[in-house]
């Protein structure tokens, strides 16, 4: 079973809200998913994520691979915690 992290949509039609799930390769992008990260709402200005890097972290150990869109999500994420840490 490959396992993805990716973003499954919610939301109205034309305001999208996007949650980044852990989920089976296989299964639709609306569909079945293992466990919920966070969040992305495209709509918002600013900082339009949230996403718990801890447990990202653990499933990429585990072996589940990022889309494009979340692994930019968790640099962004984890650079900012650098950030607040150094500072």
């Amino acid at each position: 079973m490959s396992v993805k992290i990716r973003l499954k949509r919610a939301g109205a039609k034309n305001h999208p809200v996007y949650r980044i799930v852990v989920a089976d390769s296989r299964s639709p992008r609306d569909g079945k998913f293992i466990e919920e990260l966070g969040t992305y709402w495209p709509g918002k200005k600013g900082e339009n994520y949230s996403i718990d890097v801890a447990r990202a972290d653990y499933w990429m150990s585990k072996g589940a691979k990022p889309s494009d869109t979340v692994y930019s999500f968790l640099k962004k994420a984890k650079r900012t915690a650098a950030a607040a840490v150094a500072a």
